[in-house]
């Protein structure tokens, strides 16, 4: 016997699905700290390293590798990114309807 699964389509923004408050601002963040993510473990280095790439304490470092980027304001993770030598680059356009107002993109 086959059931039928109930399920509801995701925005694109769990934080958003969730009505968690500053949504937007969270799915940025998390979004950048996952490319902050990829880039550091890419390095192939001991945390303690790391660290001191970042200049933060190792503690820091095991927090955003599980990511906690509630830690961390968009700014530091920004910073994360100068400091491995990572051009960012911010676009300003016009809204469309059912886009997401941020959105972070690695090339």
């Amino acid at each position: 016997m086959k059931e039928d699964i109930e399920f509801e389509k995701s925005s694109g923004n769990v934080f958003a699905d969730l009505e968690v408050e500053n949504a937007e601002e969270l799915q940025a963040r998390a979004m950048i700290g996952y490319h902050v993510i990829k880039l550091l473990e890419a390095q192939n280095m001991k945390q303690r390293e790391l660290a001191e790439v970042l200049g933060v304490k190792q503690v820091e470092i095991s927090h955003l590798l599980n990511g906690h980027f509630s830690r961390f304001t968009t700014d530091k993770l920004l910073d994360f990114l100068k400091r491995m030598n990572q051009k960012v680059t911010i676009q300003i356009s016009p809204h469309k309807n059912g886009e997401p107002y941020q959105n972070v993109f690695c090339g």
